[in-house]
């Protein structure tokens, strides 16, 4: 399974152009120093260590900034590493989910209708924060399972030299190329994926939820506020809503769809207030659920992957 995933994101990045590849490198290289910095400011220690730190991270993007400015902080790790502790294994499952939709988006964001606005990835900071260091800790327990048999009062020294000689490993030339900043996306895009897998993934959250077999899950607010209205012009001859199967009159304002189908504004809202799809051809708009986005986003990735192979 995780050969296969690894080979769709693989196949799915070969598909870009030279362009929309920079332009990928550029916000994985922006985002994935966010995170890094995130958890350096939960894992730091005041000692030479951070100052040096803080004057290498001083030059990279604004958020990774923002992260090494509670980089000094005891006080946050501890916050951090109680507020992880106090989750159920379900809410750690939403958050990884939650991170894996943040990774899977940047793929996606130069296939025009791909791209429309949903909250689903949306993560407050002190979860960000619990999910940085949920994986780094899961990354340290399989290289060196020694290390958190220790008290966890000694894990914030232990984990902060273990992060520091792996910053210091990265800025020594490796990520100043693609496959640098590429290959670490990969490898934790995968291991998200197959850790929401492994927890049953979109069906299994869905039966927690309690939803039925055919369960439809709304449009995203923020997508069907994007979407464009449109003037019906007398050259398109007669076009009909298929909903209320009545013509559109000409000269009239409808909404169409990123598919490009036309629908009333009047029929089509109550429409995507219950469900995410185009009532002709079926095209999935966005949707505010982490399992379900995930699982139309991977879909689009597995599309991608199948006509490129054939």
């Amino acid at each position: 399974m995780e050969e296969e995933n690894t080979t769709i994101i693989m196949t799915s990045l070969s598909t870009l152009p030279p362009s929309h590849l920079t332009s990928l490198t550029h916000t994985i290289l922006s985002l994935s120093h966010h995170h890094r910095r995130r958890l350096a400011s939960v894992l730091s220690s005041p000692t030479l260590f951070s100052l040096t730190l803080r004057h290498l991270l001083s030059l990279s993007h604004h958020h990774r900034r923002r992260l090494a400015s509670v980089l000094s902080s005891p006080t946050l790790f501890s916050l951090t590493l109680r507020h992880l502790l106090s989750l159920s294994l379900p809410q750690k499952t939403h958050l990884i989910a939650t991170h894996l939709l943040s990774l899977l988006r940047p793929l996606l964001l130069h296939r025009n209708h791909h791209s429309l606005p949903s909250s689903a990835a949306l993560m407050k900071l002190r979860d960000l924060d619990a999910v940085v260091l949920l994986l780094f800790l899961c990354e340290t327990h399989q290289l060196d399972p020694d290390v958190l048999e220790a008290s966890a009062d000694n894990w914030r020294e232990m984990l902060g030299t273990i992060c520091s000689d792996t910053m210091l490993n990265s800025i020594s030339g490796l990520w100043t190329c693609d496959a640098g900043i590429l290959m670490p996306y990969i490898e934790t895009l995968v291991r998200c994926k197959r850790f929401v897998d492994i927890m049953g993934g979109y069906n299994h959250h869905r039966r927690l939820r309690g939803e039925k077999e055919g369960y439809e899950i709304p449009a995203a607010r923020a997508a069907v506020v994007a979407l464009r209205a449109v003037e019906v012009l007398k050259a398109a001859g007669e076009v009909e809503c298929v909903i209320c199967k009545e013509e559109m009159s000409e000269g009239r304002d409808v909404c169409e769809m990123p598919c490009q189908h036309l629908f009333h504004w009047k029929c089509i809202l109550p429409w995507l207030s219950k469900r995410n799809t185009c009532p002709f051809c079926r095209f999935q708009l966005p949707t505010d659920d982490v399992f379900s986005e995930i699982q139309r986003l991977w879909e689009i990735l597995v599309k991608t992957s199948e006509l490129h192979v054939a």
